[in-house]
C-alpha cells in the first residue's frame, strides 16, 4: 500500500470554514425531555419566572412570627409577654392566625401570616403554657424571606442555547418546572485505533499504552451536549475499520477517531474516510495537532483526531467545540482571552504554535506561563490552564507580548460585566437584545447600593437614578457625596416613567401619596437605598412632617411601610396577588401585569462607570448599545424616552 501525502496543509479557521461550506451546522430539531434527563442538554427556549420564589413570604429561622411594634421595646431584664395564637408547621396554609395582639409559633419554612412582619428566634423567648415571654426586639422583616424577593414572576432566568449544568436544573425545579423544551441532541461514535493502545484495566505488556482518547473525546462530547457512544479500541486493519465506521454512519450524525491519521503506511484512517465520503481537511498548519482529518459523508461528519492526548485535547478545543456549538445549538461562547507571555519565543514562520500554558494574576494583567510538556502528555490535560496561540505568521514572539489564550474550563474567562445597583425591566431587555446578558451578572441592590459597589471596586456598571432632595437633580451631585469625581463617570442613559400601580379600576380611589396614610390602604415598598425608595421617602416626609408626625413612627402610620421587594416586577406581582393595595414602580410592569398605572413623573436612569473600566470591552459594547437604543416595543415606548445625548458623559453641574 503506497503513502499517501498530506492534501494541503490549512489553518484552524480555514478548516471550519471548509466544513461548513459541506454541510449544514445545525440542530436536528426540538423536543421536550423531562428535567431529570436534562443535564448536558441545550435550552432551545428563553426561560423566564413562572412563579415568585419563595412563593410565599416565609419564615428562615424556628421562633414566633409578631409584629415588631408589639416587642420594639424587649429586653432580657424587660420582656415583652404575648398570647400564642397558634403554631404553623411547613405546608400549613397559616391565614387563619394574627399576630394583632399575640405571637404565631412558627417553623422554619412555614408561611409567616400577614400581619406579622417579623419573627423572634427561639433562642430569645421563653413560653410559659399559653403565653411566650420574648427576651429582645427584631426588626420588620427580620428572619422573613419575602415572596418573590429570590426570583419574581416573569424574570429572565436563562436563555435559549444553554448548556444545562446542575446549577440550572436546581433553578429550574425550584419554580416548578417539570419539562423544558431543549434541542435534539446529535449522535457521535468514538473510537481509539492502533495496535498499541489498550483499554484501562489490562495488563500492560511493553510497548503497549492505555488508550485516552476514546474515554477524553466521548467525555468531551457528552458535557458538550452530544449524546456520544466509545465503541473501543480498532487495531490497524483496513476492512474492519471500514466496516465498523460505515455501519455506524447509517445510525450517528458522526464517528470520531483518534490515532492512525498521519501519512505513513500504518495510518489508515484518511484512507477509510476517502473512500466512504469527501475529505475537506487533511492536515493543519499547527503544532502540535497537524495529523488532524475531517470528512463529510451523506451529510454526516467524520473526524480523525491526533493520536496523542494533549493535541487532541487541544483540537478538540480550537476546532471541534465550535463544530459541536452550532450542532447541538448550544450559544456560541468567546474562548479566546489575551494573555501576556512571559519571555521571548522563536517558533519559525509557516505553522501556528498551540502552547499548553498556566495562567497567572499579575499587576499588570494575566500572564501566560507556558509548561515544557509533549504532546503525548496526559498530566498537562489537568495540570494545563489552557493553552496559547502563537499564529503561523509570527517568527519571533517577544517577552510581555500579548497573545490569544484558549481555556481548557471556564475558571479563566475574565471579561465578565458586573452590573450593580438599580434594576429596570428596559435596561434587562436591552442586555438580552444585544448578547450582552450572556456576559453580564446583574445584581439588583439599588441605586446606592450601586455607588458603593463603584467605590469599592466591584462594579463595572452601577444603573441609579437617585435624586437630589437640594438640588432636584438626578445623580451628579452624588459624585461628590461619594467621593468618586474624577474616578468615575456617569454615562446618560434615558427616562422612565413612573408611579403608582394599583388594581385594575383602581377599587381604592389613591391618587397620591397621602392616600398612603388612610387605614384602609396598605403598600409594598422598595428596599433602602433603592431610587424609588428615595422617591418615595421625600414625598411622604412632606406629608408627615405637614401633618405634625414623627418620621421615626413611619413604619407604624403606613401599613406595609416596611414590607420590601427588590425589583419592579415584584411591586407588581404583590399588586395583582392582593398582598398590596399599591406600589411605586415603572409604568410598564403595570401594563406588563395588566394593572393601572397613576404617573408620578419622568426620571433620570443614568450609569456610573469607574474610570479605570472605561475602556473594557464589555463597557464600550455596553455604551454602545446605550448610544444606539431604539424602543421598538410598543409597551416600552408608552414609558420610556431616549434623549439625545443617551451614551455620552453627562454634563457635571
Amino acid at each position: 500500500m503506497s503513502i499517501k501525502l498530506f492534501h494541503k496543509l490549512v489553518s484552524i479557521d480555514e478548516a471550519l470554514r471548509n466544513v461548513m461550506s459541506k454541510i449544514v451546522l445545525q440542530p436536528r430539531g426540538i423536543e421536550e425531555v423531562e428535567l431529570s434527563n436534562a443535564l448536558h442538554r441545550v435550552l432551545a427556549v428563553d426561560v423566564y419566572a413562572p412563579i415568585d420564589h419563595p412563593p410565599f413570604d416565609r419564615s428562615e429561622v424556628d421562633g414566633y412570627a409578631v409584629k415588631s411594634i408589639n416587642v420594639a421595646n424587649a429586653t432580657e431584664l424587660n420582656p415583652a409577654t404575648l398570647s400564642i395564637e397558634g403554631f404553623i408547621r411547613p405546608g400549613d396554609h397559616g391565614n387563619e392566625y394574627t399576630c394583632e395582639k399575640g405571637a404565631v409559633k412558627i417553623s422554619t419554612g412555614a408561611i409567616v401570616p400577614r400581619d406579622c412582619d417579623a419573627v423572634v428566634m427561639e433562642e430569645y423567648v421563653e413560653r410559659e403554657n399559653s403565653l411566650v415571654k420574648i427576651f429582645r426586639s427584631v426588626a420588620p422583616g427580620e428572619n422573613i424571606s419575602t415572596c418573590g424577593s429570590d426570583v419574581s414572576s416573569g424574570d429572565f432566568l436563562l436563555s435559549k442555547g444553554t448548556l444545562l449544568r446542575h446549577e440550572h436544573i436546581a433553578l429550574l425545579a425550584g419554580l416548578g418546572l417539570r419539562k423544558i423544551p431543549v434541542y435534539t441532541r446529535p449522535r457521535a461514535t468514538v473510537y481509539s485505533t492502533g495496535n498499541e493502545v489498550v483499554e484501562p484495566g489490562e495488563n500492560l505488556q511493553l510497548g503497549k499504552i492505555y488508550d485516552v482518547n476514546g474515554f477524553l473525546i466521548t467525555a468531551f462530547l457528552r458535557e458538550h451536549g452530544v449524546d456520544a457512544v466509545y465503541r473501543g479500541i480498532l487495531p490497524d486493519e483496513y476492512r474492519l475499520i471500514k466496516e465498523r465506521i460505515t455501519n455506524d454512519l447509517r445510525e450517528y450524525d458522526m464517528v470520531f477517531t483518534s490515532g492512525g491519521t498521519s501519512a505513513g503506511e500504518t495510518d489508515l484512517i484518511y484512507r477509510v474516510f476517502e473512500d466512504i465520503g469527501e475529505i475537506v481537511v487533511h492536515g493543519l498548519k499547527t503544532k502540535p495537532g497537524k495529523p488532524t482529518v475531517i470528512a463529510v459523508s451523506n451529510g454526516k461528519l467524520l473526524f480523525g483526531l491526533p493520536g496523542f492526548p494533549l493535541s487532541c485535547y487541544m483540537i478538540l478545543v480550537r476546532l471541534v467545540k465550535p463544530i459541536v456549538f452550532k450542532l447541538t445549538g448550544a450559544r456560541p461562547v468567546e474562548e479566546k482571552i489575551n494573555v501576556k507571555i512571559p519571555f521571548k519565543i522563536r517558533k519559525g514562520i509557516g505553522k501556528t504554535w498551540l502552547i499548553p500554558s498556566v495562567v497567572v494574576e499579575t499587576p499588570s494583567g494575566l500572564t501566560a506561563y507556558p509548561v515544557s510538556l509533549s504532546s503525548g502528555s496526559i498530566y498537562a490535560i489537568t495540570f494545563s490552564d489552557g493553552f496559547v496561540e502563537l499564529s503561523e505568521e509570527l517568527d519571533v514572539v517577544e517577552a510581555n507580548s500579548i497573545v490569544p489564550f484558549y481555556a481548557f474550563n471556564e475558571r479563566y474567562r475574565t471579561r465578565k460585566l458586573i452590573i450593580i445597583g438599580s434594576n429596570d425591566p428596559l435596561l434587562e431587555n436591552l442586555l438580552v437584545k444585544t448578547g450582552l446578558i450572556y456576559v453580564s451578572r446583574i445584581l439588583n441592590t439599588g441605586s446606592m447600593g450601586g455607588w458603593l459597589a463603584v467605590s469599592r471596586g466591584e462594579a463595572d456598571i452601577a444603573p441609579t437614578h437617585l435624586l437630589d432632595p437640594e438640588t432636584g437633580i438626578y445623580n451628579v451631585t452624588y459624585l461628590d457625596k461619594y467621593g468618586l469625581r474624577n474616578k468615575a463617570i456617569l454615562v446618560r442613559g434615558y427616562d422612565r416613567l413612573i408611579g403608582f400601580i394599583v388594581r385594575k379600576g383602581n377599587p381604592k380611589n389613591i391618587r397620591n401619596f397621602e392616600d398612603f396614610l388612610r387605614e384602609d390602604v396598605r403598600i409594598v415598598n422598595r428596599p433602602r437605598g433603592s431610587g424609588i425608595r428615595v422617591l418615595v421617602d421625600l414625598n411622604l416626609k412632606k406629608i408627615v412632617e405637614k401633618k405634625g408626625l414623627s418620621w421615626n413612627k413611619i413604619h407604624e402610620i403606613i401599613k406595609g411601610y416596611t414590607y420590601e421587594v427588590k425589583t419592579h416586577t415584584a411591586v407588581a406581582v404583590a399588586v395583582k396577588q392582593g398582598k398590596a393595595d399599591v406600589g411605586v414602580a415603572s409604568g410598564y410592569v403595570a401594563e406588563l401585569f395588566e394593572l393601572d398605572f397613576i404617573p408620578i413623573g419622568w426620571e433620570e436612569y443614568d450609569f456610573l462607570i469607574p474610570l479605570d473600566k472605561l475602556n473594557k470591552a464589555e463597557v464600550q459594547a455596553f455604551i454602545e448599545a446605550i448610544k444606539s437604543l431604539e424602543i421598538n416595543d410598543f409597551k416600552f415606548k408608552k414609558y420610556y424616552r431616549i434623549p439625545a445625548n443617551a451614551g455620552l458623559p453627562k454634563e457635571n453641574h
